[in-house]
């Protein structure tokens, strides 16, 4: 009920005003005396199981997706809202301020997003700085792309400098190829990049000291065929897991009228109308993966009912976007509680 309210006026405000604000608030409150204390303790989910991942022990298996928290700029308060890893970026080698606003719009009746943020981060470098400072308990991962700028062609050097740059801070890696939103960047998702770009990733890892997993995050808009020839690339690859999935480009299924869909323009929907849609691809990659590379779970997730979809259809951990911002602070402990009565 109190979020209700609190969303009932966020919503009021631009999308990414409104983020901003939320933020920070929430950031101020969780550090007054004595409503920071009890807001942590109303976070925190009870009983919540570890499960082990590609060799990491992630203290439960809901974590927040790639997009929410570009900068690393929100570690501390996301490790108080209990979830069980964040996966921070996408960021590229330089900064970059995305595509022009607006480039992220609210279907509220059909509990969506559309964004098309196109990659906006303040870079490498601005968020190694605060990785150094990242709270200690929380597994992050980082969500490595391309800059805009950066032709396809010379793609593998952006990502080997993102590697590079964020490899001694993170504990996995998650290679970003299927954004819709940088141009040409999921013409990158085919077995010669891929299996190229793995290659030389896995090569630099032989020689750190500590092994960590490199995941792949992809696209749901393949066929069930075009699918299964995607994941023979990705074993082929030796990838350690797969993200499934990003956003998708179709419009099927919103309740809005093709002409306010249209004004609109471009972006990737995310939210419940991408539910269906990423678990038909998971169950499909999970099928042609058979055990072989652990999947992560990610597309309409609101509560506990959904994420328990993602697991039986393979998904070993899963990540909330959308969910977070519809069913607001409380949605990690809410999903851990009600998993134990299905």
């Amino acid at each position: 009920m109190l979020y209700r309210l609190i969303k009932f006026f966020l919503f009021l405000m631009p999308p990414e005003q409104a983020h901003e604000f939320a933020l920070k608030s929430l950031r101020t409150a969780l550090k007054l005396p004595l409503i920071g204390s009890w807001l942590k303790s109303s976070f925190r989910p009870e009983n919540s199981e570890p499960v082990q991942v590609g060799g990491i022990n992630f203290p439960n298996p809901v974590g927040l997706a790639a997009g929410f928290d570009k900068d690393a700029k929100w570690l501390h308060m996301l490790k108080d809202l209990g979830f069980g890893f964040v996966e921070v970026g996408t960021v590229t080698p330089k900064p970059q301020d995305g595509n022009p606003k607006p480039r992220l719009f609210r279907l509220p009746s059909d509990r969506a997003l559309i964004n098309r943020m196109g990659f906006n981060n303040q870079g490498l470098d601005a968020m190694v700085q605060r990785l150094k400072n990242r709270p200690e308990g929380l597994i992050v991962g980082g969500n490595i792309g391309k800059n805009k700028i950066t032709p396809n062609e010379e793609a593998i050097q952006d990502y080997i400098l993102g590697f590079e740059a964020l490899y001694d801070h993170v504990d996995y890696i998650a290679v970003n190829i299927s954004s819709p939103n940088t141009p040409g960047l999921r013409d990158l998702q085919e077995e010669g990049f891929i299996v190229g770009l793995f290659e030389e990733l896995q090569k630099r890892r032989a020689t750190k000291t500590a092994h960590k997993p490199i995941w792949i995050k992809i696209a749901p808009d393949f066929s069930n065929a075009a699918l299964h020839g995607l994941v023979e690339t990705l074993k082929k690859a030796k990838v350690d897991g797969i993200i499934v999935s990003n956003t998708t480009v179709s419009r099927e299924g919103l309740s809005y009228s093709d002409s306010h869909i249209s004004s609109i323009g471009a972006g990737g929907l995310s939210g419940a109308p991408v539910f269906e849609t990423s678990n038909r691809a998971l169950a499909e990659v999970a099928l042609h993966v058979g055990g072989e590379i652990p999947l992560i779970g990610v597309g309409g997730i609101f509560n506990a009912y959904d994420a328990n979809e993602k697991f039986l259809r393979g998904a070993q951990l899963v990540q909330v976007y959308t969910g977070f911002i519809y069913e607001g602070p409380w949605i990690v402990k809410n999903i851990i509680k009600d998993l134990k009565s299905l």
